[in-house]
């Protein structure tokens, strides 16, 4: 008999008995019969795969649900990469690398127009001390978030919301009649 005759051999007599509970336990995680028996059928072909490595005498039933476990985990994270990756549109790279992808044009006030205030509002932003405005314009023009303006700035950011509502409270005063007689907007909510 050749050593790979008498491995197969020993891997056979030590490893398949425990196929049975293999399957138990891969029908608790899997929870569908087939799963299960290609999860023992390929925890065994690891095995055997790696049967040179198996210290004699060590626990050959601990060693095999190891390997069932592991064997479990990596299909379950190749499943949730291959569901990803089959769920993303075609544009999601572009969006990712640009902003935008080619599926969707772009508005066209915005195009035309930018992001471009009306006088009265840039007055009265002019009309705010500069670390309100700059609060302001970081917070409501650029959407930036609260902690992220405290660290650029190098404050606490209860000081960012504190000026934040007082600038907003300024400029509510300064737009009422703007609001009321351009919009019909009488106080904010």
């Amino acid at each position: 008999m050749s050593k790979a005759q008498s491995q197969h051999a020993e891997f056979a007599k030590t490893c398949i008995p425990h196929q049975p509970e293999l399957y138990g336990v891969a029908m608790r995680i899997c929870r569908d019969p087939d799963t299960a028996k290609d999860l023992v059928q390929e925890t065994l072909l690891r095995a055997m795969v790696a049967w040179d490595s198996f210290e004699p005498g060590s626990n050959v039933r601990a060693w095999l649900f190891r390997i069932l476990t592991n064997a479990f985990i990596n299909g379950y994270r190749k499943r949730r990469r291959h569901q990803r990756f089959a769920t993303e549109r075609p544009g999601d790279a572009l969006t990712a690398l640009y902003g935008r992808d080619n599926d969707r044009t772009d508005d066209v006030a915005t195009a035309l127009y930018g992001n471009e205030l009306g006088d009265e509002v840039s007055g009265a932003l002019e009309k705010l001390a500069p670390d309100y405005r700059d609060v302001v314009e970081r917070a409501d023009l650029k959407g930036q978030k609260y902690k992220d303006i405290a660290e650029e700035l190098h404050v606490p950011i209860g000081t960012v919301m504190s000026r934040l509502f007082r600038a907003r409270r300024v400029l509510e005063h300064e737009l009422a009649s703007y609001a009321k007689s351009d919009y019909g907007i009488r106080k904010a909510a």
